[in-house]
């Protein structure tokens, strides 16, 4: 049995899996909003004991554990850099030994968004390409990419697809630039976008959702319900994340040329098929080869494809 780990800006999924990737156990804590990188190691922890529990085992049992992780992830050093949707995680933190030392077992780490990508081409929606990029829009937007049947990830940070600049000197993003496609269509972009309008007195459902659902953020279930009561604002900036994608992931598919885009993350997921059309038709513009698109697909692993991705690195040599 191994263990797998997905660390998202908003929550943590953690699995329990055997040897065919078979789902034994799982749990789902939320992220913490304070302290730092070692708070949010032991919650990393804490949901892996859950999953475990409803495995039945310990954690110390286990073969291993992968984590796929935001940030700069330098896994021959065991470290996570510049996780910058984590609280207090600027600098360069040691999570491999930390994590290993409170769960009694192996680590591994591997980028967030590769990790649930490879999940993708080996369990999902993938399957029958050789050429896969994976765009997993949450709160950030990332990447991974599966080239000639193999995991591409560059000198360790292939795929930030959310940092595509797509409008010179535009929206600040939090990765401290201008322009970037996460800038647009990260959720915590958004959500910041949506706090500004409503300062200067924009109406809009989004907060009252917020309130009622009792949640401290604007959630992909959030903006889902807003959407559906087809709020203004929430349609405003909804446009505006979906032509930002667009115009991103074809600007990417140009340089690849790959068969199939992968969209998942937590809005992708909770968003569904719908909007995986409006991100292929928001690309059809911007492709060179706009006679051949590549296929544009929903994740088939849902909100467990990067826990279950992570699980696929702890797989014995």
């Amino acid at each position: 049995m191994r263990g797998g780990i997905d660390l998202g800006g908003t929550k943590i999924q953690a699995v329990v899996v055997d040897d065919a990737s078979a789902l034994l156990g799982q749990a789902r804590l939320p992220t913490p909003t304070e302290g730092g990188p070692a708070d949010v190691s032991e919650a990393m922890a804490a949901a892996l004991r859950e999953a475990a529990t409803a495995a039945g085992v310990q954690t110390g049992d286990l073969t291993g554990v992968g984590v796929g992780s935001p940030g700069a992830v330098d896994e021959a050093a065991g470290t996570v850099s510049s996780a910058r949707n984590l609280p207090g995680w600027e600098g360069t933190f040691a999570l491999r030994q930390d994590l290993g030392g409170r769960l009694g077992a192996p680590v591994k780490l591997g980028n967030d968004v590769q990790v649930a990508t490879d999940a993708e081409f080996q369990l999902g929606a993938a399957r029958e390409y050789d050429s896969v990029l994976g765009v997993f829009w949450g709160t950030g937007v990332g990447g991974g990419l599966v080239l000639d049947g193999k995991p591409w990830v560059g000198r360790g940070s292939a795929g930030e697809i959310g940092h595509v600049v797509v409008r010179r000197d535009g929206a600040r993003c939090p990765c401290g630039r201008r322009g970037c496609m996460e800038a647009y269509a990260g959720r915590g972009a958004m959500e910041a976008r949506a706090y500004r309008l409503h300062a200067r007195g924009e109406h809009t459902v989004l907060f009252d959702i917020m309130r009622r659902r009792g949640r401290e953020r604007l959630t992909s279930g959030v903006w889902a319900r807003a959407l559906r009561a087809e709020d203004p604002m929430a349609v405003a900036i909804m446009a505006r994340a979906i032509a930002a994608l667009g115009a991103g992931v074809a600007s990417a598919q140009n340089i690849l040329d790959v068969e199939a885009v992968i969209i998942g993350g937590g809005l992708g997921v909770r968003l569904g098929e719908p909007y995986v059309a409006r991100i292929a038709a928001a690309m059809q513009p911007h492709l060179f080869l706009d006679a051949r698109p590549p296929q544009v697909r929903l994740a088939a692993l849902g909100d467990l494809g990067g826990a279950v991705g992570a699980a696929l690195l702890a797989q014995p040599a």
